[in-house]
């Protein structure tokens, strides 16, 4: 395949992304987790830190308390493959003990390397004809999952993800316009007559999904318009990290 062939496969697959929430029962074989894995290890990382751990959960009763963990995503227990992805100082501690992991930047080098490299995994997995799905909701009750991993200090759970072979279909979902966040040299604020046609887009895609009255304005507004996981901080600075 030429080097040509191969970026326009690459963008392809990246293009083509839909979040997959149904499986078929097909494992994922041995080798292709090889290659995932070595993708997730070949992600950028800030400083050669390497500060990110994953944890692949086989367990079938760990994957049930996961998932009620998770708001019940039935597939976060039923999906072939669930991993979870972990901002990971505490090697880095035990070979420097006087590490200062309690400043603000380095939760924010762990959490930009954390999805570097489940970003990374997840497009390979596509070009592999996977399908996957991100899962935030673990953040829900993020100390509880620590303590079901068995985290230690300077850790935290990111963010997990289910992996198989996709068993639907389902259509793009729309994405902001370049005008929308891609700016020459300076900021610029929203464009409301854009922000009316692309909630027109959002509205369209829910209603043939869902039948659901949604667009991304609103999802917005239903968002953050309350506190968004208010017990975060205190679990953040138990683990050692944002102090200061």
């Amino acid at each position: 395949m030429t080097a040509q062939k191969t970026a326009s496969s690459t963008l392809d697959c990246i293009l083509s992304h839909r979040s997959i929430r149904k499986f078929t029962a097909q494992p994922i074989d041995g080798q292709i987790i090889s290659k995932l894995v070595d993708a997730a290890r070949f992600a950028s990382t800030s400083n050669h830190l390497q500060c990110v751990s994953i944890i692949r959960v086989t367990d079938p009763a760990l994957r049930e308390a996961l998932m009620r963990c998770c708001s019940n995503q039935e597939y976060v227990k039923s999906a072939p493959e669930f991993w979870v992805f972990c901002v990971d100082f505490h090697k880095h501690k035990q070979i420097c003990p006087q590490a200062q992991l309690d400043y603000a930047e380095l939760l924010q080098i762990g959490a930009v390397d954390t999805g570097i490299m489940a970003q990374n995994v997840m497009i390979a997995a596509e070009s592999l004809g996977l399908g996957g799905v991100f899962i935030g909701s673990l953040r829900n009750q993020m100390e509880q999952v620590g303590e079901l991993l068995a985290l230690p200090p300077h850790t935290l759970p990111m963010v997990g993800l289910c992996l198989g072979y996709p068993d639907q279909d389902p259509p793009l979902k729309p994405r902001l316009p370049p005008a929308a966040m891609f700016f020459e040299n300076t900021y610029q604020p929203l464009d409301c007559s854009l922000l009316e046609r692309y909630n027109a887009q959002v509205a369209d895609y829910y209603q043939k999904r869902s039948a659901i009255d949604m667009d991304w304005s609103k999802n917005v507004i239903k968002t953050l318009s309350k506190p968004v996981r208010p017990g975060v901080l205190g679990y953040l600075q138990k683990q050692g990290f944002v102090k200061k």
